[in-house]
């Protein structure tokens, strides 16, 4: 069991049955009346964001998850398949699960993948990934407004915004928690 007043982003519960995980919380309180904490919860298999109060310190039941170290190998069809980096079993996630995670992620990545009770129900990327553009339009020359940004496309397939500067064939860092372009890498 946890108290609702240990609640922080990324920690996981249960509720009805189902895991969630918190993604914002806040401690309310207000003039008169008991302490609550507000939270947005998602759904760690529909992906379903929700909004739940919580009286302060109130007991919740924690959701039994781990996690595996697992490299990303391939998609195909809509399923994604991972290789336990100790066992090296393969795993097959369908594109639910992995959701927005599979737009940032190259082949042979190194992934945590969460289970709750023995089920994949997710995927961290690292912060950072390399990534190519494939396709974006190409600079203008002498177009140096400042901070203005143009559509890329990466291999994986994701879109981004890039400084106009960016060409195809680039490769670039991306932050996976936000899905934004950092600066431009080198190819060694």
């Amino acid at each position: 069991m946890i108290s609702s007043n240990d609640l922080r982003p990324g920690t996981k519960i249960e509720i009805n049955g189902s895991p969630y995980s918190v993604v914002e919380f806040q401690h309310v309180k207000p003039g008169k009346g008991q302490a609550f904490v507000r939270t947005k919860l998602k759904h760690l298999f529909t992906g379903a964001v929700v909004d739940r109060t919580f009286r302060a310190g109130e007991k919740l039941p924690r959701a039994e998850v781990f996690e595996r170290r697992m490299q990303f190998l391939y998609r195909e069809q809509g399923t994604y398949y991972f290789m336990d980096m100790e066992t090296f079993e393969q795993v097959e996630v369908p594109e639910e699960v992995v959701g927005e995670a599979g737009g940032f992620m190259p082949d042979n990545v190194d992934v945590k993948m969460i289970f709750y009770k023995d089920r994949p129900a997710g995927v961290e990327l690292p912060i950072f990934v390399n990534l190519k553009v494939a396709k974006t339009e190409p600079g203008i020359k002498g177009d140096t407004v400042s901070g203005a940004t143009k559509t890329a496309v990466l291999s994986t397939g994701a879109t981004i915004q890039v400084p106009l500067f960016i060409e195809e064939g680039e490769v670039l860092k991306v932050d996976t928690r936000t899905g934004s372009y950092c600066e431009r890498v080198q190819e060694r």
